[in-house]
């Protein structure tokens, strides 16, 4: 029963990440100078412009997954190279302050005190730091893999992308091996600390000059 009710809850918890992120890229390129995502829908928060069916699946029953990668066409991008670095970190930047809205939601106590709603926000909060996180990973076809792309010199780079096919692959055996607990979870409990201090400053600022006023 308690297995049932939580995939229920991952639905729109992983609507929300997946849309956010893309969106993000999206709105990135856009503002860049980069008509392609426009052209293709995607400059929208509706998940349905976003989602790979078949990568929600995997995603909503073994927590690994994927949307719809949103078409750049760098030649557009003003500056091109730092242009794509701020394409590629747009998404895991929107997951990570999408995240840290929702802490500072849950500490004002806005959110309504609903066991069914409050388990969908906590479960949209992880599924952003973990996303961000893990497109952090230097693997192609992830975030992080086109961010160090622009970092190297052109040959390194060209060379790196050669094996973008190959990178699913390798994703799956790095989860097979169990490398998510051993990497990726430090690392989200460490962005998870810095965002509840960060939430905890915002929060505790807001009420104190609430109290100023009285």
């Amino acid at each position: 029963m308690w297995f049932a009710r939580d995939m229920i809850f991952r639905i729109p918890a992983l609507l929300l990440a997946l849309s956010v992120h893309e969106y993000a890229h999206a709105k990135a390129a856009d503002a860049l100078g980069d008509p392609t995502p426009r052209a293709y829908g995607r400059l929208t928060l509706n998940p349905l412009a976003h989602l790979d069916p078949l990568g929600l699946l995997m995603l909503w029953l073994v927590r690994f997954g994927w949307a719809k990668p949103v078409p750049v066409n760098p030649m557009y991008l003003r500056p091109r190279r730092a242009g794509m670095i701020i394409v590629s970190l747009a998404g895991v930047t929107a997951n990570a302050v999408t995240a840290f809205v929702l802490l500072v939601l849950v500490k004002l106590q806005v959110i309504p005190p609903n066991e069914w709603f409050v388990n969908i926000v906590e479960l949209t909060m992880w599924y952003n730091i973990f996303l961000a996180v893990f497109n952090l990973l230097p693997i192609p076809p992830l975030d992080g893999s086109k961010v160090l792309a622009e970092l190297l010199p052109r040959r390194l780079a060209f060379s790196l992308l050669q094996y973008e096919a190959y990178g699913p692959i390798v994703l799956v055996i790095f989860l097979y091996l169990g490398l998510s607990r051993t990497v990726l979870l430090p690392v989200a409990s460490v962005l998870y600390e810095l965002l509840y201090h960060l939430s905890d400053l915002l929060v505790f600022g807001f009420l104190y000059r609430l109290l100023l006023r009285f």
